[in-house]
This record gives C-alpha cells, structure tokens and sequence, in this order.
C-alpha cells in the first residue's frame, strides 16, 4: 500500500516591519534640505546680487570703498541712462519681433516634425530621426558663413527675415515633442480615426491639448534662446536700427572707471524679461520636461 508523502515548503523569512522615523531625525532631515538649498540659493544669487550693487553704485566711490556688499554713493538714474545711451527701447522691440517669430516658426515646424516621427511609419525613419538629433551637435559657428551668404544673395540683411531665417526649425523641439507625444496612449489615435479626425485634426485637437506642458517648455527654451542670441545677429545686421539687445548692449562698454556702472544696468534691463519669463513659468517648464521624459 503506497502512503502518500507531503512536501513542505521551507519556511520563508518573514521581513520585520522597520521602526517608524522618530520625529527628531525627520525633523534633521529636513533641516539639512533646508540648509542645503539654501546655500545653493546663495551660490546662485549672489553674482545677481554683486551685479545690482555695482550698477546702483558709483563706480568711483565703490571701488574706493574696497567694493563692498553694499550700496555706496547710489546712482539711481543709472537705468534711465543706459536705456537712452543704448537705444534700449528700439533694441529691445527688434528683439521681441525676431523672438516672436522664431517661436510661432519652431512650435510649428517642431509639433510637425514631432508628430511624424511619434505616429506615422516611413522607410529610414529612425535613420533620419538620428540625423535630425545629430545636428544638435553642430555649433552655429559651424554654418555661420554659409547662412551669411545665403542671407546676403537674398538680400534679407538688417530685416527680421535675415534675423529669423536660421532658426524657424530646431531639431530640439522635435524630439521634446516627441517625446510628449510618444507618452500618449496608442489608443488615442485609434479612437480618433475612428471619429473621423485625420492627422492635422489629431494634431491639433487631441496630441497638442495633451502635450501641453512639453510643448510649454520647449516654447520657453525657445524664447531664452532667441532673446539671448548674439553671434548670428552680430553677422547678420550692419544698421544700428536692426541691433537686438544683445548688440545694442556693446555700445555701453567703455574703458572709462566712472561710467562701467552703465553696463552693468544695461545687463539687468536685458535680463529682465528673461527672469520675469522663469519666475511665472518655472514649474510649467519643470513639469514639462519631466513629463517628456516618461516614455521614449
């Protein structure tokens, strides 16, 4: 008579629920983030502090004080000087104009792009997606004079065309889209192809709205990039009407000890729109990346 035989499993180790965090070490915890960040704030802050102080200061007198971390002998007509001295007003307008157009172009160019590369199926198209990236890697040195030359027989110098023409794509965009675009359920499109929406209906009624964030952050990128521009502009105009803000901004460095202040106010009027643009948008532009970067 056969007696049947149990096997018993071995036993298992049994994981010991961790002690609760006593609310000392939490609260040292969070007092090293804190001090930690704030040191950090104060690496970061205090060249933009120093550049206020040299600005409002008087040259002279700051640097016979010993340059200290305060304010001496304040200049406060500084600002209105090197908004006249430099043209800031008409620099400043070019700039915006030329921004503005670069980044209605490269949303355009970018979403299209983008959703070529997220949703439709062509021969070589990882192969051309690769070439797109690849030319991130290529400095604006490297295309200077060609660009120049192709500005020029077209007559397009010292216009907003000559200003805007190299930057109306940016293989930048197209793959932050596209990484947006690629976190966005399969399922999407195939409901929309079955409520009638083609691809541009898609694009702009569904993958967009959806996109937002990504497409949020790289528009502010876009803009940073565009508002800072100096060696592209410096080649493409030779009128001091068509001067960005970057140009106009060489017209306040001197060699003169008791106007250098001028430069540094002229830097801050310059900054301005770019420090307002962070502080609103900061953690669209986070929150935006970081969606891109789920799914890829």
């Amino acid at each position: 008579m056969a007696t049947e035989s149990t096997v018993t499993a071995p036993p298992t180790a049994v994981e010991r629920p961790r002690p609760p965090r006593s609310g000392l070490s939490i609260g040292l915890a969070r007092a090293g983030w804190y001090i930690s960040l704030t040191l950090l704030a104060v690496v970061v802050l205090f060249p933009i502090y120093m550049l206020v102080i040299r600005a409002i200061s008087d040259p002279i007198s700051f640097i016979n004080a010993g340059q200290p971390l305060h304010i001496v002998s304040a200049q406060w007509d500084v600002f209105s000087r090197a908004w006249s001295d430099a043209g800031l007003a008409r620099a400043m307008g070019v700039s915006a104009v030329a921004t503005i157009v670069i980044m209605g172009a490269q949303f355009m160019t970018s979403v299209l792009g983008a959703y070529a590369f997220a949703f439709l199926e062509f021969p070589l198209k990882k192969l051309l997606f690769a070439i797109v990236i690849g030319t991130l890697l290529l400095p604006i040195e490297v295309t200077l004079v060609a660009n120049i030359q192709t500005v020029r027989s077209l007559g397009w110098l010292n216009s907003v065309q000559g200003l805007t023409f190299p930057f109306l794509a940016t293989a930048l965009g197209i793959f932050l889209i596209r990484q947006g675009f690629l976190g966005l359920p399969r399922d999407l499109r195939d409901a929309a192809t079955l409520d009638g929406f083609g691809h541009i209906g898609f694009l702009f009624k569904v993958a967009i709205p959806l996109a937002k964030p990504v497409i949020g952050s790289f528009l502010v990128i876009s803009f940073l990039s565009a508002w800072n521009q100096y060696v592209w502009p410096r080649n493409a105009t030779t009128e001091g009407a068509w001067q960005t803000v970057q140009i106009a901004l060489r017209t306040l460095t001197t060699t003169r000890v008791d106007q250098i202040n001028l430069a540094f106010a002229g830097a801050i009027i310059a900054a301005l729109p770019l420090v307002l643009l962070l502080i609103f948008f900061q953690r669209q532009m986070v929150r935006g990346l970081t969606a891109g970067a789920v799914k890829g």
